[in-house]
């Protein structure tokens, strides 16, 4: 796991809305008979997902989504090491046994994969709510994908499928393995949706990594039990990744 462009100061993503509120007769879940669910809200800051109802111990403080992270992770300034709660909801609390980490001011904690146990979450960039969803989800009209150990999605790179951990704690489009830093350009296809020649970044990680400019186009399910991704294309929100 790995929290990108600190100092780069990218700015949030602007959504730009294609069609009115009848688009949301369009979700790919819509007619489905209602899963429980628990809506949390977020703010998008520095294009990181900020969790506005999340508490730890009772306590507020700033905390990322980190899709990809299986365990969360708190600043030691928020809290020390141990056992913790972690509060979603008023009546929805879990025990958490989370890993401390100088996270450098950027927020006082990440919220893991831990948090959600086997369970589903969407998020939805264009309304600003993370869903999660107790009972798991069904979407047929997703593009569904498979992983094993991080969620993962196919991105086709230059005509290339590359697999590429789906990390919500990137504010960046796609960061691609390289002995060399710096940035260039990539014609980028997901799920079928040609965003044309993109700005990416390469950097020294071990996998290939899509952030936040590029998923926040998709409404993004990740099923942390059953293991799969599902990404549907969001109308409402322009395919063009802000900078």
């Amino acid at each position: 796991m790995r929290i990108l462009s600190k100092a780069s100061g990218i700015a949030t993503a602007v959504a730009l809305t294609f069609c009115a509120a009848g688009c949301a007769r369009l979700l790919p879940w819509r007619g489905q008979v209602a899963a429980p669910e628990i809506n949390l809200a977020f703010t998008m800051e520095r294009n990181l997902i900020e969790l506005q109802t999340v508490q730890i111990d009772g306590r507020p403080g700033r905390f990322l989504l980190g899709s990809a992270a299986p365990t969360t992770v708190l600043d030691p300034t928020y809290a020390a090491a141990g056992t913790h709660t972690v509060h979603i909801s008023e009546k929805e609390t879990m025990r958490i046994n989370p890993v401390s980490l100088d996270l450098g001011g950027i927020a006082d904690g990440i919220i893991g994969a831990d948090v959600w146990t086997n369970r589903a979450i969407s998020i939805d960039y264009r309304s600003g709510l993370v869903t999660y969803q107790t009972a798991g989800f069904e979407a047929s009209l997703m593009q569904i994908y498979r992983f094993e150990a991080e969620p993962r999605i196919l991105v086709n790179v230059n005509g290339e499928d590359v697999p590429a951990v789906v990390d919500t704690t990137s504010p960046d489009t796609l960061v691609l393995p390289s002995t060399n830093n710096g940035r260039g350009t990539a014609r980028i296809v997901i799920a079928g949706i040609d965003f044309g020649t993109t700005d990416v970044r390469y950097a020294n990680v071990a996998r290939a990594r899509v952030g936040n400019r590029l998923l926040s186009r998709f409404l993004v399910t990740i099923d942390y039990g059953k293991k799969v991704v599902g990404l549907w294309r969001d109308p409402r929100i322009s395919i063009t990744p802000q900078t």
